[in-house]
């Protein structure tokens, strides 16, 4: 399809206070989401009834306004709003004899384009063969007409034996998949647990898609001495699902609060049950955090529903209890215009503590320098100013300790090495022994 349709349905019976708003931004954004699809929306027709109609979605009168215009704007076919049911995306087909496609078929028809790595390419495998399982009858309804045979296709059409075929071949795949899929994640967890032991907080960059994550991840990079164009880059575009898989990258400070930052998929109003359980495993890294970077498009004026999906999808994945800081990006461009770089306090997060907020503008130097200065005071929160007094011939600790602790001074004794560190209190309980207790030399 090339040019298409939008149609939408508002359901009145499960309609809400502030629901009607709410589908007509989820009509806007069905409409970036065809053309993020490479597609070109033509038009839009919605219908308010109290339920969608069970077999066509929209009334017969709807039905027909529907094929009239579809005419009059040479339109290739037509995309639903909602999640159809197989009944619905065949007897729509039937009665406009057009292409049918609805908001799940399309948000994973734009994920297989986008994405890039293996594990990306398997999930999104896996959510399009489950998607289209219960949906290949009406793909073979033309040839489901009687033939010749012997034994036990002998009464089936062609239509039904190449079913059958399929519905095995998607299964076997579905089987092959999941596999591959398991060997993935142990790899992950794998890595996981490198990171675990290196100590590094690691903070997590979440929010709807096409609210500047990636750009805040490359402008850490080229702060903190990564060039431009660098492998280490992540993918960055002004569109939606720029980028699917999941980058971690090590910043690197310069004081010795190095911190580990990830980003992965953004998220979307009605994204689809099939692609949450197939990006589960990798969305379940941001359970791993020690912080959370909810980024928001300050400058987008629904912003505020966008942030109620980010933050329903957070509680659903677990991740509702950890620390979380609201990262208003794109302040340059929001109206009426905002201060920034400026951090607030003004609202509690998922755990009920106070959480801070920073208004930037990820493009700009001043904003990274001054977000990458509230992470770094955020994670590094539990760390205390601590003496320790080493002997020689436990120099592995005292290595540790530079590596992964603030070190603010070392001096060198006749017994060892004298550190004093801004520490983690799990190294402090770990080498207590080392201590040295305030008011003694």
């Amino acid at each position: 399809m090339e040019r298409v349709l939008l149609i939408g349905v508002f359901e009145t019976e499960k309609a809400s206070r502030g629901d009607d708003v709410r589908f007509e931004m989820s009509m806007k954004e069905l409409d970036a989401l065809v053309s993020a699809c490479e597609m070109k929306p033509v038009g839009m027709s919605v219908q308010q009834m109290p339920l969608a109609n069970k077999a066509t979605y929209v009334g017969a009168g709807k039905l027909s306004e529907i094929q009239a215009r579809l005419q009059e704007l040479s339109a290739d076919g037509i995309v639903a709003n909602d999640t159809l049911t197989p009944t619905q995306l065949r007897n729509l087909s039937k009665e406009l004899k057009v292409e049918v496609m609805d908001r799940t078929a399309l948000i994973l028809e734009i994920f297989k384009k986008r994405a890039r790595s293996r594990e990306a390419r398997l999930q999104v495998e896996l959510a399009h063969l489950q998607y289209i399982k219960p949906r290949l009858i009406g793909m073979w309804e033309k040839q489901n007409r009687q033939g010749g045979g012997s034994g036990a296709t002998s009464a089936k059409g062609e239509g039904e034996t190449q079913l059958e075929l399929d519905r095995r071949q998607i299964d076997h795949r579905l089987v092959e998949l999941r596999k591959n899929l398991k060997v993935v994640e142990q790899e992950r967890q794998t890595q996981r647990k490198k990171r675990q032991r290196s100590r590094l907080p690691l903070v997590s960059l979440i929010g709807y898609t096409n609210v500047g994550k990636s750009a805040i991840m490359n402008g850490m990079l080229r702060r903190f001495g990564m060039k431009t164009g660098s492998e280490k880059d992540v993918f960055e575009e002004n569109m939606l699902f720029a980028t699917l898989d999941t980058s971690i990258r090590k910043i690197e400070t310069g004081d010795n609060r190095d911190f580990m930052l990830s980003d992965t998929v953004g998220f979307v109003n009605k994204l689809p049950t099939g692609l949450i359980e197939a990006f589960k495993s990798t969305l379940e890294e941001l359970t791993e955090a020690d912080l959370l970077l909810h980024v928001i498009d300050v400058s987008d004026p629904e912003y505020h529903d966008r942030m109620a999906v980010t933050e329903d999808m957070i509680k659903e994945l677990g991740a509702g209890d950890i620390p979380v800081i609201y990262v208003y990006n794109k302040a340059d461009a929001a109206y009426p215009p905002v201060e920034y770089p400026r951090v607030v306090s003004e609202r509690a997060d998922g755990s009920g503590k106070p959480a801070k907020s920073i208004y930037i503008c990820a493009r700009e130097e001043s904003s990274i320098e001054a977000l990458s200065l509230l992470i770094a005071d955020t994670v590094y929160g539990d760390y205390r100013e601590v003496t320790m007094q080493i002997p020689f011939d436990k120099g592995g600790v005292a290595s540790y300790l530079q590596q992964n602790a603030v070190v603010l001074s070392t001096e060198y004794n006749e017994t060892g090495t004298r550190i004093t560190a801004r520490c983690h209190r799990a190294d402090i309980e770990k080498y207590h022994m080392y201590v040295i207790p305030k008011g003694r030399s």
